[in-house]
């Protein structure tokens, strides 16, 4: 192992940017400085910086450039989603519809238990000061997948939205998006008096490493987040048909009217071009992004199992579920050997234990939903694959963590 040398497998929490990324972003700067709002020539010049990058991500997922807002990223765009179906409830409400009991006069959420903590937190604040009920719908231990009949059991007449990550970003386990939409639409049909119940998905994690496409999907909504796909740290969503009352957005901000007052404050016009130039190479390349991962990501798994062989438990990992191809989260089984112990004793690798924005000194709230016991849970390891990475690196990770693990076993020996 080269000396200094450090390989990154954390790719699930966020990328570099792509050196056309930089291009872009360091090109707008000098040639895009002009407030997009202005009439003149550097006014000008900007907002056609803008009206590109919002058609290059309209075309990444299969949508019009018109249903596109950009957002500072993935919390506020989850956020301005949540509280919008709120609004759209109590609007509904105040036009005629106020449900059965008292318990129905609140708007109510279904969610998995699997989501981001922008999604689940938000949810839980509108549950604890009243303002909405929420069902969180747990994932099968079989499959590591909300089931979709579960989710539809749950709705009510006061029902006003169904958010669901399209990815999970700890086990890269894809959820059933598309079915949901096709039996809901069944439903919406039917409920004739009562208020349509609309559909979010949170691609963070799934855009840049497999094809996205809101038509297929079917939602209503769905968030969009740069760093995710070696673009900068902002984000947009997906309003369908946006300016039709039926899957309406209301604004968290009010201001001088830019993003068609859905999203004022001047825009950020270079890290716009970097999100548009990111999506730019995901429309062009993502079979070979996906390829390329997947075939990494199953180097990374063997060469685990033949260096641990049956002390190796695979969290997340199901015969009838689809992951994200570059995702593995790992235990190697032991009572000395937690996640965070192994990470702290290896030399090359550069990864965590689960979402970034967790504590990485416990169990992964994600594997025990799914029904990993605690006692491995707690070895986990979130390796998850890039780009660049090549099977070299997996060597140098997979000697890594032998060391690793040999230092903290023979530690506890001499103890």
């Amino acid at each position: 192992m080269a000396d200094g040398k450090k390989v990154y497998l954390d790719y699930n929490a966020t990328t570099p940017l792509e050196l056309e990324v930089v291009g872009a972003i360091t090109s707008s700067l000098t040639k895009a400085w002009g407030n997009p709002s202005s009439s003149h020539d550097a006014g000008v010049k900007a907002k056609k910086v803008i009206d590109e990058a919002r058609c290059n991500v309209a075309n990444m997922i299969g949508a019009k450039s018109s249903d596109i807002i950009f957002t500072s990223g993935g919390t506020e765009g989850n956020n301005m989603i949540i509280q919008t179906a709120v609004k759209y409830a109590y609007h509904d409400m105040s036009n005629g519809y106020a449900g059965g009991d008292n318990h129905d006069k609140l708007p109510h959420f279904i969610t998995s238990n699997l989501e981001h903590d922008s999604v689940k937190l938000v949810l839980e604040h509108l549950a604890e000061e009243g303002t909405a009920s929420v069902t969180f719908v747990p994932a099968s231990s079989k499959t590591g997948q909300v089931d979709v009949d579960d989710v539809l059991s749950a709705i009510r007449p006061s029902t006003c939205m169904i958010t669901v990550m399209m990815a999970n970003n700890e086990t890269g386990v894809i959820q059933p998006i598309k079915m949901i939409s096709e039996k809901l639409r069944q439903i919406n049909q039917s409920r004739r008096i009562l208020p349509k119940i609309l559909l979010h998905t949170d691609a963070a994690q799934a855009i840049g490493k497999i094809e996205v496409d809101v038509e297929d999907l079917g939602v209503d909504y769905l968030t969009v987040v740069g760093h995710k796909f070696y673009g900068p740290r902002i984000g947009a969503i997906y309003v369908r048909n946006l300016g039709n009352k039926d899957v309406p957005l209301y604004p968290m901000l009010y201001g001088g009217g830019q993003e068609r007052n859905y999203r004022p404050g001047t825009e950020n016009t270079v890290m716009i071009a970097g999100l548009g130039k990111a999506a730019e190479l995901v429309v062009k390349n993502i079979i070979c992004y996906k390829n390329h991962l997947s075939s990494v990501r199953d180097y990374l798994e063997i060469k685990l199992q033949e260096a641990f062989k049956d002390r190796i438990h695979l969290n997340g990992k199901f015969p009838s579920s689809e992951r994200l191809p570059n995702t593995c989260n790992v235990s190697i089984l032991s009572d000395k050997l937690q996640g965070h112990k192994v990470l702290s004793n290896c030399r090359i690798l550069q990864a965590s234990i689960g979402a970034a924005c967790h504590s990485q000194n416990r169990p992964s709230p994600i594997l025990l939903a799914i029904g990993v016991p605690e006692s491995v849970a707690r070895n986990a390891l979130r390796l998850s694959v890039g780009r660049e990475t090549t099977k070299d690196d997996i060597d140098c990770v997979i000697q890594d963590l032998i060391q690793a693990v040999n230092q903290l076993e023979n530690h506890t020996k001499e103890t």
